[in-house]
């Protein structure tokens, strides 16, 4: 499956909207938003990172966006979110966006409490290199302004697929590591008030 979500799954520094037309209906809780992603080096020892800086918007009719902030990745070790950084996410202003539609019905029909699983196919844009996502959701309903919308399953993306392989090549390199993984799990957490 090509990919991200969630997310390598799934974050801006600010709502922008993508589409024309149509007003915002929901709009993302940014600190409690976040896009999760694991690796394995020398395949023994597993991590978890995830990016600071996620936004998103739902519009009238479904159209969705999700912005990511790729600069704000935290791997929790302060050179590696440096070459991360300067080697992966090259860039001025590296940034992911996943657009796409969504039956937005379907959310507005939830009660509070209610939950649901919902399909959503959407598109990737990853430094340029666009994927599409094809993922299910599960939405909660956490009262009548406020829903919680995370991946089902994690969504696996290939760092091929995104086009960092030489990044990862040298973030390898410099690390002095026998391998890093090369497909990924990621997981999309997104809080929305409308």
């Amino acid at each position: 499956m090509k990919f991200l979500t969630a997310l390598t799954v799934t974050a801006l520094m600010m709502v922008t909207p993508v589409f024309a037309g149509g007003h915002i209906v929901w709009k993302s809780v940014d600190d409690e938003s976040r896009i999760a992603f694991g690796s394995v080096k020398s395949n023994v020892a597993g991590e978890v990172h995830h990016f600071n800086k996620v936004s998103g918007i739902v519009k009238e009719k479904g159209e969705m966006a999700i912005s990511i902030d790729l600069a704000s990745v935290e791997t929790y070790v302060d050179i590696r979110n440096e070459r991360m950084g300067e080697h992966v996410f090259k860039g001025d202003h590296p940034k992911a966006t996943i657009t796409g539609t969504i039956n937005i019905d379907q959310v507005n029909s939830l009660k509070p409490g209610e939950t649901k699983l919902i399909n959503v196919v959407a598109n990737l844009s990853f430094a340029g290199i666009d994927n599409e996502i094809d993922a299910q959701m599960m939405v909660a309903r956490l009262s009548q302004n406020r829903v919680l919308v995370t991946t089902a399953d994690f969504v696996m993306v290939s760092t091929e697929d995104l086009g960092i392989e030489p990044g990862i090549d040298k973030l390898m390199q410099l690390a002095g590591l026998e391998s890093i993984t090369r497909v990924t799990p990621v997981a999309v957490r997104m809080v929305f008030e409308k």
